[in-house]
C-alpha cells in the first residue's frame, strides 16, 4: 500500500519544481506578472523572470504587450476555457487565503474527474512546519479528503460503475475495498465533513467540507492541511466551522458570477 502514497522525491530540484509551479499558475489561471509569480513561488523577482523567459522560450508563456504573461501554445486551450474548474478557483483563491489567515495552515480546493482528485488552488501557510503547496497534483480520490467528499454523493451504481474491477484488471492494487468505502461515505453523508489522517501521505491531517454549486451538486472539496504533529482533535469542529464558512462564500461568489 505503501507505494500508492504521494510522497516528494529524495533529491528535489527546487527550479524545476518552481517552473512546473509556474506553469500550473499560467494554466489555470490565463495570466500572471513577474511580481505575482515571485510572490506565489517565494523568490526573487529576478528568479522570477529567469523562470517565465524559459517559460516564454519553451512555448509554455508568451508576453503581452503590457509585459504580462499568459498561457503559450502548450497550455493555451487550457488558460482560455472557461470551464468551472476555472472559475472555481478564481473565485475559491481570496477565500483560501482567508482561511490560512485564520488557522494559520494550508488550505485547498479540489476536483474529482472519475476516480481521481486534482488540487486546483493551494495557499500555503507561514509556518516552518507545513503542508506544502499541492496545485495540479493528482491523487486517486479515495485517498483524499475532497475526493472522498465528492464520491459521498454518489449512488450505489454510480460507484458501481466507477470502481468495477474490470477497470482495475492491470493495477488492482489500486482498487479500494468497496464496502468499506460505501460504510464511509455514508458517515460523510452524514456528517458533512471528512478528516483524513495518512491516507494519501504519512504525516499529514486534512480536514474539508464540499462546495456546491447552485443546483446543490457537490462541485469541489475545500479543505485544510497540516501536520499530524499539530492535528489536535478537540479542534475539530471550530476547523469545520471555518471551512463551512469559506465553502459558503465560495457558493455565494460563484452563483453571482454565473
Amino acid at each position: 500500500m505503501d507505494k500508492q502514497l504521494k510522497t516528494p522525491p529524495p533529491y528535489p530540484i527546487a527550479s524545476v519544481d518552481h517552473a512546473l509551479r509556474a506553469a500550473i499558475i499560467l494554466q489555470m489561471e490565463g495570466g500572471t506578472t513577474v511580481a505575482r509569480i515571485a510572490e506565489r513561488l517565494g523568490v526573487a523577482r529576478s528568479t522570477a523572470h529567469r523562470i517565465l523567459a524559459m517559460l516564454v522560450y519553451r512555448d509554455f508563456a508568451v508576453q503581452d504587450e503590457n509585459r504580462g504573461y499568459r498561457a503559450g501554445p502548450v497550455l493555451e486551450l487550457a488558460a482560455h476555457s472557461q470551464s468551472l474548474v476555472s472559475r472555481l478557483r478564481a473565485v475559491a483563491l481570496p477565500h483560501l487565503r482567508r482561511v490560512v489567515d485564520l488557522l494559520d495552515e494550508t488550505a485547498n480546493l479540489t476536483v474529482r474527474t472519475g476516480d481521481t482528485a486534482r488540487f486546483i488552488a493551494s495557499v500555503e501557510c507561514g509556518q516552518a512546519l507545513r503542508v506544502g503547496c499541492r496545485e495540479g497534483m493528482v491523487f486517486p480520490a479515495h485517498r483524499t479528503t475532497a475526493g472522498l467528499l465528492l464520491l459521498a454523493p454518489l449512488s450505489g451504481d454510480a460507484l458501481d460503475e466507477l470502481y468495477g474491477a474490470e477497470r482495475y484488471q492491470d493495477r488492482p492494487e489500486d482498487l479500494p475495498d468497496l464496502p468499506r468505502l460505501r460504510a464511509e461515505l455514508g458517515r460523510l453523508r452524514r456528517d458533512g465533513f471528512a478528516v483524513n489522517q495518512g491516507r494519501s501521505e504519512r504525516g499529514l491531517v486534512a480536514v474539508g467540507v464540499p462546495v456546491h454549486d447552485r443546483d446543490g451538486t457537490a462541485v469541489a472539496g475545500l479543505s485544510v492541511s497540516l501536520p499530524g504533529v499539530r492535528y489536535d482533535p478537540h479542534r475539530l469542529q471550530s476547523l469545520v466551522g471555518v471551512l463551512r464558512a469559506a465553502a459558503h462564500a465560495v457558493e455565494e461568489d460563484l452563483a453571482e458570477q454565473r
